[in-house]
C-alpha cells in the first residue's frame, strides 16, 4: 500500500489532489466515484420521461428540477473522479455510452408507470441517502465536498417521492393496488441496491481500509431496512413474502439467500436485457448532441485572447 500506509489508513477527507498517494488508492477511488457518477446520470434518464408524464403541473416541475439536480450531481462527481488523474470526464462519459461504465442495479430496469415513481424517488433515493451520508466522511476530499451539496438536494428528492407515495396510498383502491404491485416488483431490486454481501464484494476490503468507504454493504442494508420497512407499512404497503425478512432483537434482517444474485451479477456486468436498453438510450442521447460539443470546441479553438488594456 504505502504512502505512509495510505496516511495511516486514511480518515475523513485525508487526501486532496495535491497529495502523494498510492496508485492503488487512485484507481480504487476513481472506480468508486465513476460508478456513483454514472448512476446519477442513468437515474436521471430513467426519471426524465415523467417530466411529461406526471399528472399535474406541480409534479412536472418537481420532476424537471429533480432530473436537473441528478445530472448536476453526475457532473460534480465526474470532476471529483477526474481530480484523481486516472481518467478524464470525457473518457468516463464515453465509457458509459459504450456500455463499459458500471452503474447501480436499480437503473437497469425500465420504469414506465406513474405508480412506479416512488420506488425510485422514495425507496431508492432513501437507500442512496443512507450510503451518501457516510461518504461525507470519505477519505478523498473532493468526493466528500461533492456529497455536502448532493446530500442536501437528495433530502428534497426523498420528500418529493414520499409525497407521491402518500398520494397514491391514500387514493382510490385501484391506486393502492397499483402501488402495491410496483412495490412487489421493485422490492428485491431495492434490497440489492447496496450491492453484494460482504463475502461476495470484490472491492470492499481495500476501500474500507483506506477510508473510501466507512460502512459495509450489509451494514447499510441493515440500516435501510430498520428505517424504511416501518415507513412502507405506514403507507399501507404489505412486505412481500420473498425475500424473507426476519425481525430479531429490535431490528430487521433480510434472508440473503432469497435474493436472485445471479440476476444481480448479470446486471452488474451490463448484460441484462434492460441494461442494453438503458445504455442504448444514453448512447443515443450522447450522439444526438455530438454536433453541439463539436461546435463549441471549434468555437473555442478559433477565439484569440483579448489584448490587455
Amino acid at each position: 500500500m504505502n504512502t505512509a500506509e495510505a496516511k495511516e489508513r486514511a480518515g475523513p477527507r485525508t487526501f486532496s489532489p495535491q497529495d502523494d498517494m498510492p496508485e492503488e488508492y487512485r484507481k480504487a477511488a476513481t472506480r468508486m466515484i465513476q460508478f456513483h457518477a454514472n448512476s446519477e446520470i442513468m437515474g436521471a434518464y430513467l426519471e426524465k420521461p415523467f417530466i411529461r408524464q406526471a399528472p399535474s403541473l406541480d409534479r412536472k416541475l418537481a420532476f424537471s428540477a429533480k432530473v436537473q439536480d441528478e445530472i448536476g450531481h453526475g457532473q460534480l462527481l465526474y470532476r471529483a473522479a477526474e481530480s484523481l488523474g486516472i481518467k478524464t470526464r470525457e473518457q468516463m462519459l464515453d465509457e458509459l455510452a459504450a456500455g463499459e461504465g458500471k452503474f447501480l442495479n436499480c437503473f437497469h430496469y425500465p420504469m414506465t408507470k406513474w405508480w412506479e415513481t416512488p420506488m425510485i424517488a422514495f425507496f431508492v433515493d432513501g437507500a442512496a441517502m443512507r450510503r451518501q451520508a457516510t461518504i461525507k466522511r470519505t477519505s478523498w476530499e473532493p468526493y466528500a465536498h461533492a456529497m455536502d451539496k448532493i446530500c442536501f438536494e437528495e433530502g428534497f428528492h426523498i420528500k418529493h417521492g414520499e409525497d407521491i407515495l402518500r398520494e397514491l396510498a391514500t387514493g382510490t383502491r385501484r391506486e393502492q393496488e397499483l402501488v402495491q404491485e410496483a412495490f412487489d416488483e421493485w422490492w428485491p431490486r431495492i434490497l440489492q441496491f447496496f450491492g453484494p454481501t460482504n463475502d461476495q464484494s470484490t472491492h470492499h476490503d481495500f476501500a474500507a481500509s483506506v477510508g473510501l468507504k466507512t460502512m459495509s454493504n450489509d451494514e447499510l442494508r441493515q440500516a435501510f431496512l430498520n428505517a424504511y420497512l416501518p415507513k412502507a407499512e405506514k403507507y399501507g404497503l404489505s412486505i412481500p413474502d420473498e425475500p424473507r425478512i426476519r425481525y430479531e432483537d429490535g431490528r430487521y434482517e433480510v434472508v440473503e439467500d432469497d435474493l436472485d444474485w445471479d440476476e444481480f451479477w448479470q446486471v452488474a456486468k451490463n448484460e441484462y436485457d434492460g441494461s442494453k436498453e438503458q445504455i442504448g438510450s444514453r448512447a443515443d442521447a450522447q450522439s444526438a448532441v455530438e454536433w453541439a460539443r463539436a461546435s463549441l470546441e471549434s468555437h473555442d479553438s478559433t477565439q484569440t485572447p483579448q489584448a490587455a488594456d
